[in-house]
């Protein structure tokens, strides 16, 4: 499949656009987004999500609101899972915080310490697509945990530690199983170099109009009219 590939300034004038000129409102693909997540979760568990352990490492930013919505989804389908936020919460974005507000009303933000390495796949939501320069602080230290867990890791749109627009990797980074990117690849994603953190490439939809990609220079047809993800790889 030829699909157009965002760097992450694109991606964003493209997040832009849906705000601004589509009203199509962040919370909105934010839901898209963690809906997908918890959906190829579903798929790299057989299908089968009661009772498995899932345990989603989330940020504060809008990368790890969407974890948090894959939190609920996969909760209500069965699978035990727990949110572990990663970062100061006073540094919530705003809608990034309401998610995080639903999952405490639902019993799901106790915030311990969850046991990577006897969970049946670990949620990458750290980090997205704007990051800069290495990760640092927790962030560093639950990759790392991540890595050395030896448990599938699902990553949400790139994984956490990887430059979106150049593919290089930093100290440290995700080597996730899968990655489930939104909207269209992220250059990055591509690279050779980017080849042994990103694992299995999916495509999710979040509901971008392809009226909005002609207007970017972009003739982008109908992704999903089978399946809301799509393997690109």
């Amino acid at each position: 499949m030829s699909l157009p590939a965002l760097t992450a300034a694109q991606m964003a004038e493209v997040d832009r656009l849906m705000i601004d000129e589509y009203g199509i409102l962040l919370i909105q693909m934010m839901e898209n987004a963690g809906r997908n997540l918890a959906e190829l979760a579903r798929r790299m568990l057989d299908g089968k999500l009661a009772g498995r352990k899932i345990v989603a490492l989330c940020g504060a930013g809008n990368n790890g609101g969407g974890g948090m919505v894959a939190v609920r989804h996969l909760h209500n389908r069965g699978a035990d899972v727990r949110a572990k936020l990663v970062g100061d919460p006073a540094r919530f974005k705003d809608i990034s915080a309401h998610q995080w507000r639903i999952l405490q009303a639902m019993g799901l933000g106790q915030n311990d310490d969850a046991d990577l390495t006897r969970a049946d796949v670990i949620l990458d939501a750290l980090i997205g697509y704007g990051l800069i320069g290495d990760p640092r602080g927790p962030m560093a230290e639950w990759i790392e945990r991540a890595d050395a867990a030896s448990r599938p890791i699902l990553s949400l749109d790139t994984p956490s530690g990887l430059d979106a627009t150049t593919g290089v990797p930093g100290l440290p980074c995700i080597r996730a199983t899968a990655t489930l990117t939104l909207a269209l690849p992220k250059t990055g994603l591509l690279t050779p170099a980017a080849r042994a953190f990103v694992g299995d490439l999916y495509l999710a939809d979040i509901s971008v109009p392809p009226e909005l990609y002609r207007r970017l220079g972009w003739d982008v047809g109908p992704l999903f009219a089978d399946d809301t993800i799509i393997r690109i790889n």
